[in-house]
C-alpha cells in the first residue's frame, strides 16, 4: 500500500521569518499577558506573506521551535503569524516535491500554534489543529502527520473526547510501523510520543488499564530506540525516552487519582537530561500536581518556584495559576506563597 493511502486511511478525522512584519493590530496586543492573541487574530485576519526558500523556511521553523522549547511563549505568539503566512505563501508558489516539503512546514507551523493555544486554553486550538492535519496529509510525510495527530488528539481530550482521541492516536501509531518489519529510530520515537499522549488521554478519561498498557508499550518501545549522536529522537515538539515515559507515568497516575503510585517515578527523571526547558517545566508541573493531590503543600510550592526559576512564562499559564490559587486557599501557611501568587497573576495584588 502506498504511504499516502496508508496514512489517509488512519486519519479519517478530519530567523528572517521570525523577524518578519506583523500586522498592526497583532503588534498592538501586549503579548506577555496573552501570548496567543496575535496568533488567534491572524487566523481570521491573515498577515501578508512572501514565498521564500525551503532552507529559510526551515530556519524560521527551527527558531520558532526553539522559542517553544525554551518556554518563551510571548515571543512565539508574536512570531507565528509571519511564520505561518510565509509557509503558506511558499507552498502556494511551489509544485511537486517542493510543494510537499512546504506543506510539511505549514503543518508544523500550525502544530506550534496548537501547542501554544493548548497551553493558553485557547479555543483557537481546534482551528490550528485542523489546519495542521490538512497540511500534514498533503505533505505525504508521516512525521508531520504524527505531529498533527498528536496535537489534534490533545485538543480533543481537552474538549472531553478522550475515548475518541485515544483511538485516533492508537490508529496513527499503528500505521507508523505497518509498512516496515524493522522500524527506524525516528519511526519508533514517533510511536513512543503518540503512545505517551494516548496513555495520558486514556487516564484523563478514567481508563486506568488502557493507560497503563499504553505506558508499558511506550516504555518498551523507547528502550528499542538506538542512540542518534546524543540527540533525543521524537516529534517536532516532544522527545521520546525512558525519562519522558516516567514523566507521563507521573501525570497519568495523578490524574487517575492515585498520586501515591506516581511518587517512585519522580526519582527516575533527571531534569538536566530532559530535552529542553519546556520539558523540564512539564516535569515540574506534573510533580507539583502530584504533591498537591497528596496534600503536601510545601513540596507543591517548591515545585512551583522551580518552574518559575527555569521557565518564568510557564507559571503564568492558566493551569498553573489555577493550581497556585488553589494552593493559596488550602489550610496552612507557606512563607512567600501569596507574593508568588500575585507575581504570577494567580491572584490580584
Amino acid at each position: 500500500m502506498r504511504r499516502r493511502e496508508l496514512m489517509a486511511g488512519a486519519l479519517g478525522l478530519g530567523a528572517s521569518l521570525i523577524a518578519g512584519t506583523r500586522s498592526e493590530p497583532a503588534a498592538a496586543t501586549p503579548a506577555i499577558h496573552k501570548p496567543a492573541a496575535a496568533m488567534e487574530r491572524a487566523l481570521f485576519e491573515p498577515v501578508a506573506g512572501q514565498p521564500t526558500s525551503l532552507k529559510d523556511l526551515d530556519t524560521g521553523l527551527t527558531t520558532a521551535r526553539e522559542l517553544f522549547s525554551g518556554a518563551r511563549y510571548s515571543a512565539l505568539g508574536s512570531a507565528l503569524p509571519s511564520l505561518i503566512a510565509t509557509a503558506e505563501a511558499t507552498r502556494d508558489a511551489t509544485t511537486g516535491r517542493t510543494r510537499e516539503r512546504a506543506q510539511a512546514a505549514v503543518a508544523r507551523s500550525y502544530v506550534l500554534a496548537t501547542e501554544l493555544a493548548v497551553k493558553q486554553h485557547s479555543e483557537a486550538a481546534w482551528a490550528t489543529a485542523d489546519r495542521a492535519l490538512i497540511a500534514a496529509r498533503a505533505s505525504g510525510d508521516p512525521r508531520p502527520l504524527s505531529d498533527a495527530a498528536r496535537v489534534l488528539a490533545i485538543t480533543m481530550r481537552r474538549a472531553g473526547r478522550s475515548a475518541a482521541a485515544v483511538d485516533f492516536l492508537a490508529r496513527t501509531a499503528t500505521t507508523l510501523t505497518a509498512e516496515k518489519g524493522q522500524p527506524q529510530a525516528d519511526t519508533l520515537a514517533a510511536r513512543v510520543c503518540l503512545l505517551m499522549t494516548a496513555a495520558y488521554t486514556a487516564a484523563s478519561g478514567g481508563r486506568r488499564s488502557t493507560a497503563l498498557d499504553l505506558l508499558q508499550e511506550a516504555e518498551e518501545t523507547a528502550g528499542r530506540i538506538p542512540q542518534q549522536n546524543g540527540k533525543p529522537a521524537g516529534l517536532f515538539t516532544i522527545s521520546a525516552s525512558p525519562a519522558e515515559v516516567a514523566m507521563y507515568r507521573i501525570s497519568s497516575l495523578t490524574v487517575l487519582g492515585t498520586p501515591d503510585d506516581a511518587v517512585p517515578y519522580v526519582q527516575r527523571v533527571v531534569p538536566a537530561q530532559l530535552a529542553n526547558t519546556e520539558r523540564v517545566a512539564r516535569y515540574l508541573t506534573d510533580t507539583a500536581r502530584m504533591w498537591h493531590q497528596l496534600g503536601d503543600g510545601r513540596r507543591t510550592f517548591s515545585a512551583l518556584r522551580a518552574i518559575e526559576h527555569v521557565a518564568p512564562e510557564e507559571v503564568r499559564r492558566p493551569a498553573i495559576r489555577t493550581l497556585t490559587a488553589d494552593l493559596l486557599y488550602t489550610p496552612g501557611s507557606l512563607p512567600g506563597l501569596r507574593e508568588f501568587a500575585v507575581r504570577t497573576g494567580a491572584v490580584a495584588a
